[in-house]
């Protein structure tokens, strides 16, 4: 906890899901609040060692991987967070054990929060048929395609699966994360 923090979501461990291309302040400010919140958290990815950002336009700063894949799963962890950035979520859509341990969140009831083109990954779980969400403009018809109902607003919230649309989003899109996990375990989502 931070000196301006709480301890709202002490006791509660969070997943950030990211690679190499995640941009920097998607997973960075949602890890920064969380834990000043209380949470602990991990960030996960394909490898150990660290990750490194996209800031915009070009390539940003590292970030340490706590946990990788392998070492895992969704009964560990409260919720899963997916920051965007267009490199990233493109890569981790396409390894299975990501797209499961996602896929495990999703069928939990458990909190999933995905911004920018975080929810590419959401897709490939195949549970996102009838979800109201929202993601950059750009995965608009991917989602529709998926059987998603796709709105154009900051923050959008389904039953603890939350989705924000780019960086300016990133405050209403950590509140509701806060939010959904004091609320705690929603209705399965399969």
């Amino acid at each position: 906890m931070s000196i301006f923090g709480s301890d709202k979501l002490k006791g509660k461990k969070i997943a950030i899901v990211a690679t190499d291309g995640f941009e920097q302040s998607e997973l960075e400010e949602p890890k920064k609040y969380l834990e000043d919140q209380g949470a602990e958290t991990h960030v996960v990815s394909l490898k150990s060692g660290s990750i490194k950002g996209w800031a915009k336009t070009d390539w940003g700063d590292k970030v340490d991987v706590d946990k990788t894949i392998d070492e895992v799963q969704a009964a560990d962890y409260d919720a899963v967070v997916l920051p965007g950035g267009q490199i990233n979520p493109d890569k981790l859509r396409i390894e299975p054990k990501v797209v499961s341990f996602v896929g495990d969140f999703m069928r939990s009831g458990k909190v999933v929060a995905a911004i920018c083109h975080g929810p590419w990954t959401l897709i490939e779980t195949g549970l996102v048929r009838g979800k109201q969400m929202t993601s950059w403009p750009s995965l608009q018809t991917d989602l529709k395609n998926a059987g998603a109902h796709w709105i154009d607003q900051e923050v959008v919230v389904d039953k603890g699966l939350i989705t924000s649309r780019k960086p300016e989003d990133i405050p209403a899109f950590n509140k509701k994360i806060t939010e959904e996990i004091l609320e705690g375990k929603h209705a399965p989502r399969s």
